[in-house]
């Protein structure tokens, strides 16, 4: 219990301090704009899933192709902003549930007015 939160506190920590990074550090244009939604991190902190959003949903393929082109660098920033043994690799995925959330929303729009 003590480990998962503990885990849960670090995908904090690595969220904030990843969406710092782009923000701040990344000069790729075409991943300043990205909205980092959650970490889920593996339990030996060996891997951590970053999941991240974009404004623009047809960039969604070359944000993403980029954010793991970037991910050595961004790594390399992250492990000198946090204090851990180990800092995880870092795989950049598309967070589809702000889209599902938007079409349960429609739905039950529809739903409500059809009624």
């Amino acid at each position: 219990m003590a480990n998962h939160i503990r885990i849960e506190r670090l995908n904090d920590t690595i969220q904030e301090e990843i969406s710092k990074i782009l923000m701040l550090e990344v000069k790729d244009e075409n991943i300043k704009f990205v909205t980092v939604t959650g970490v889920e991190t593996t339990n030996d902190l060996s891997y951590a899933k970053v999941y991240v959003t974009v404004l623009e949903n047809e960039k969604k393929e070359m944000v993403l192709e980029s954010l793991n082109k970037a991910a050595p660098f961004i790594r390399s920033k992250l492990a000198e902003k946090i204090e851990i043994r180990h800092t995880p690799e870092l795989k950049f995925i598309y967070d589809t549930s702000i889209e599902y959330g938007n079409h349960i929303e429609q739905i039950i729009n529809h739903m409500h007015h059809s009624s």
